[in-house]
């Protein structure tokens, strides 16, 4: 009773007080260049990781699908550390461990109790420093992979995002896709590996990142301990210098009769991470929103196209996306159809991106705003999404960005600014499109780029 009591007395955090009780991002760099950065919270457990600037779009042709060969093997062993041998002392923490390959970043990190962080800190050296990539462990791991690829084909949308990367940047390396090809794989040797963690694993292109019950203090102590003979690149390659990924206006369709639904994606060329525009572009995209059969509420749904979508039975879901690189990005939509249902739901999607550019009102507007406050407050749930924030905020915009800050700059947008932005990037350009399925209905691409303006007299 007396728990039950204490339990109705805690009041409920208000919006505002969230945001100004939010726990300091400290940060401290090494003299490696090596970024060490953490939140502390009264959290048992803590999740830390070393998020590495590094992914397909630093690959050529030739070893494309090498950071994700190295992503496999990462926890199959070090020289230090044998694969059983690594594998007994992870589980002997009672840990969580896991790791990713993006188009830009390659990450490895753990979750563990607090009190083990010192361990799970040497483990993570241990693996950016000393990964074993042993013959017998490639062999497996190829097999695993090809294995992979495979699978990966029947996911329709994954192949539509793949297909959408290579004609809207061409000839350039964000056209390559994460994983690599079959050929790329099955000729990958452990020289092309080695020479790709000795190109791309250096300090200041890292940030090791840490949230939970831990102190900074001793996550510095730590990674100065283990990190420090991590190599330093000369100043000049430290960040690779990228050549600017020219956007394409183009297509690819990939038509196949026996499927029973179509996958479609379109987009447009948007901002790199730290452009402003991307906050405005990102509530343009709540104002659409997203739907699935699945979804309650039916046609009294907020969204106009998802209300169009339930009364005119346009598709069975729809997605928005704001993908954003260094430089460049992709703003666009992608959709699910059945084969007769293509034309209908291109014209109503195209419609109201129109619409985001000429009419956009102020009520949409500020419940969108909403929308975007209430996700980024909840993707900050758990100490996974906090490391994972924190490290990338450091490697895309240089600092981690408060929330108040966050807030106060989808505040500052009004419907206004809405129809600016979206005509700067939506209105009259050409766009790339991708297509996977039954797509026979899918209209010409001059078709479809007459729907990007509207003749107005």
């Amino acid at each position: 009773a007396a728990f039950l009591t204490l339990t109705r007395k805690r009041g409920a955090a208000t919006y505002a007080q969230t945001l100004q009780n939010m726990p300091e991002t400290q940060v401290t760099t090494l003299e490696n260049g090596l970024r060490v950065a953490s939140e502390e919270s009264r959290q048992p457990t803590c999740t830390v990781g070393v998020w590495i600037g590094a992914g397909s779009r630093y690959e050529n042709a030739k070893n494309n699908g090498a950071g994700f060969f190295v992503e496999h093997l990462a926890f199959k062993g070090t020289k230090k550390r044998p694969g059983s041998a690594f594998e007994k002392e992870v589980e002997s923490l009672g840990a969580h461990l896991n790791g990713y390959t993006s188009r830009e970043q390659t990450a490895f990190y753990i979750k563990a109790l607090s009190k083990d962080m010192p361990k799970v800190v040497e483990l993570l050296a241990d693996v950016v420093r000393n990964c074993a990539l042993e013959d017998s462990q490639i062999e497996k791991e190829r097999g695993v992979i090809l294995q992979e690829l495979k699978e990966m084909d029947s996911n329709l949308m994954d192949v539509t995002f793949d297909y959408l990367h290579a004609t809207a940047f061409q000839g350039t390396a964000l056209a390559h896709t994460v994983e690599g090809t079959t050929e790329n794989i099955k000729r990958l040797t452990r020289a092309d590996l080695v020479s790709y963690v000795d190109t791309h694993f250096k300090a200041p292109r890292m940030v090791l990142a840490a949230a939970g019950g831990i102190s900074h203090k001793e996550l510095v102590d730590a990674a100065k301990q283990h990190f420090s003979e991590v190599p330093v690149a000369y100043k000049e390659d430290a960040v690779p210098i990228l050549p600017h990924c020219r956007f394409t206006g183009s297509e690819i369709r990939a038509r196949d009769d026996a499927l029973p639904l179509a996958h479609i994606a379109l987009a447009v060329e948007g901002p790199g991470w730290a452009d402003p525009d991307n906050v405005v572009l990102n509530v343009a995209n709540a104002i659409i929103g997203c739907y699935d059969r699945t979804f309650g509420g039916g046609k009294n749904q907020s969204s106009r196209l998802a209300t169009l979508a339930v009364e005119h039975n346009l598709c069975h879901s729809f997605q928005t996306f704001n993908t954003s690189y260094s430089d460049t990005g992709l703003f666009g939509f992608h959709f699910v159809s059945d084969p007769l249902s293509i034309d209908d739901m291109m014209f109503c999607a195209q419609g109201e991106w129109m619409r985001l550019c000429t009419s956009t009102t102020e009520s949409e507007v500020t419940r969108a705003k909403n929308y975007l406050r209430n996700a980024m407050v909840a993707q900050l749930d758990g100490t996974t999404r906090v490391c994972e924030n924190i490290a990338s905020h450091l490697l895309n915009y240089g600092r981690r960005i408060p929330l108040e800050e966050w807030d106060a700059r989808i505040s500052a947008v009004d419907a206004r600014m809405v129809r600016d932005v979206c005509s700067k990037y939506i209105y009259d350009k050409c766009p790339a499109i991708a297509a996977v399925g039954p797509i026979e209905q899918l209209l010409d691409y001059n078709r479809l780029r007459s729907a990007m303006y509207w003749i107005r007299l």
